[in-house]
């Protein structure tokens, strides 16, 4: 019996998905999050992606329950070192960010060395493909999905909390939970501003 998937047919639900796919705020989601089960076929599904010479250039780090909380307060300290005049309000927002959905997995783009040299850049377009992914997979199981990064995805203090190596990024902190908003249109290019037919 081969192992060959089948050839590629036209799936009337998945056009309509992905044509209709928008992001749903984190602001506006609630438990519940998926399951145990739920929540490995996302990341299953989510790591599918283009990989040249499949060094599967990235990582995840999955947050839920109190370590949620334990992040924000490390983002909370950031914040306030950085902005100690700003309202207590914004500082107790940022001790808070990831209390907005039950779970957050940061994407973290990590680059391996190649003896044949995969780009660094093509690399990282993985990593940004897993982070759209997750979002995909998630919203097909149903939950409400989010691609943010933030100011936090930049901070080297950050960085050093989450044990970032050297080379590594934040591609991008994925949202998921209950979506309680449904999402809105928004604008999309004209497709004559930005395809070009040779």
């Amino acid at each position: 019996m081969s192992d060959a998937f089948p050839l590629p047919r036209r799936q009337d639900a998945v056009v309509d998905f992905l044509a209709h796919r928008r992001s749903n705020l984190a602001k506006a989601m609630d438990d519940p999050g998926p399951d145990a089960d739920t929540l490995e076929a996302i990341l299953r599904i989510g790591t599918r992606v283009p990989d040249h010479r499949k060094l599967s250039p990235w990582r995840l780090i999955v947050y839920q329950g109190e370590a949620r909380a334990v992040f924000g307060r490390t983002l909370e300290a950031a914040y306030r070192a950085d902005n100690p005049d700003h309202p207590e309000d914004r500082h107790r927002f940022e001790a808070e960010r990831f209390l907005r959905a039950p779970v957050v997995i940061a994407v973290i783009s990590a680059p391996v060395d190649c003896v044949r040299g995969t780009p660094v850049w093509e690399q990282q377009l993985s990593a940004g493909s897993v982070c759209l992914k997750l979002c995909l997979a998630a919203q097909a199981h149903g939950f409400g999905a989010q691609w943010l990064s933030e100011w936090y995805a930049y901070d080297p203090r950050i960085h050093a909390e989450m044990g970032l190596a050297e080379g590594e990024q934040v591609a991008g902190f994925i949202y998921i939970g209950t979506a309680t908003q449904a999402a809105t249109p928004r604008p999309r290019p004209d497709l004559s501003d930005v395809v070009t037919h040779v």
